[in-house]
């Protein structure tokens, strides 16, 4: 019994996948899109903000700045698939079809690199930005709530005469904000914890029972107003990253697509504009 042998398609190169071009076009793409995110934060254009001037942007604001994450994912995929295609190597003799099949692969092959790029330059970030904020904390003293809900913890430990410099709220303020962040729940902050937080007041800055029940419940509705900004300005910013991602692999592959006419002189694709008729080009011819 004989073995057929397997052949290989005319013009197709032993690896149908380059990996230098697809790499080339990711570190172009991440570059430009580093560059892009830099500037929309320079000008403002931010999801969102651990800054408390941040909870009187507009709706309008977190939108626009959305819609610019979008926009500059979609140059720089778009510009790092045109890379990857028109940089790979070219079929000779194959179907035109699969040319394009093969150059849009280099496209969405640049699209994935950037994003793992993207996602591991954010962790390498945030990990340094968290171990240099709490280096040297410790963690009874602590509180994630102590990012977003600072101008609140500020407003509920203020004394009502000016405390001695060696005055500290440090625990005070991690037990507060960890309370005040049941604010937000389905259920809201229990009786139990809102009468321990105002007790916590009282003790820490010397004021009445009745000023500090009023200063608790201020900074409570305070604290759940922020708190859904926070959520909604994170919905925004998730919908637009997923945006942003799914939206660059389409451009990335068309981009590829580009490149790759480009590279071998082929008409651009009809809707695109309308064909030139000197051109008498076949790919795969």
């Amino acid at each position: 019994m004989q073995m057929e042998a397997v052949s290989t398609p005319v013009g197709v190169p032993s690896r149908y996948l380059n990996w230098t071009p697809a790499i080339l076009g990711a570190l172009v793409a991440t570059a430009l899109s580093s560059i892009l995110v830099a500037f929309g934060a320079t000008v403002g254009l931010g999801i969102s903000s651990t800054a408390p001037t941040w909870r009187d942007a507009s709706a309008a604001l977190w939108l626009l700045s959305g819609l610019y994450l979008i926009i500059q994912a979609a140059l720089s995929f778009g510009m790092g698939g045109y890379i990857a295609g028109r940089t790979s190597v070219g079929l000779t003799a194959a179907d035109a079809a699969e040319v394009e099949h093969r150059d849009g692969l280099h496209g969405l092959a640049a699209w994935a690199v950037a994003v793992v790029l993207g996602v591991a330059l954010a962790a390498l970030l945030g990990s340094a930005t968290l171990s240099r904020s709490n280096g040297n904390a410790v963690a009874s003293r602590t509180s994630v709530a102590e990012p977003l809900l600072s101008y609140e913890l500020d407003r509920l430990f203020r004394p009502a005469r000016r405390a001695p410099a060696n005055v500290e709220y440090s625990q005070e303020r991690a037990e507060a904000g960890r309370i005040l962040l049941t604010s937000s729940s389905h259920s809201g902050m229990s009786s139990e914890d809102r009468a321990y937080l105002v007790q916590l007041v009282a003790a820490n800055t010397g004021l009445a029972g009745a000023d500090a029940d009023r200063r608790v419940d201020a900074v409570i509705a305070s604290s759940e107003a922020a708190i859904s900004k926070s959520r909604r300005s994170s919905v925004i910013l998730a919908f637009s990253v997923a945006a942003a991602l799914l939206m660059g692999a389409v451009i990335a592959w068309a981009a590829a697509g580009i490149g790759g006419r480009h590279r071998d002189g082929a008409p651009m694709p009809h809707w695109m504009g309308p064909p030139d008729p000197a051109v008498r080009y076949q790919r795969g011819s």
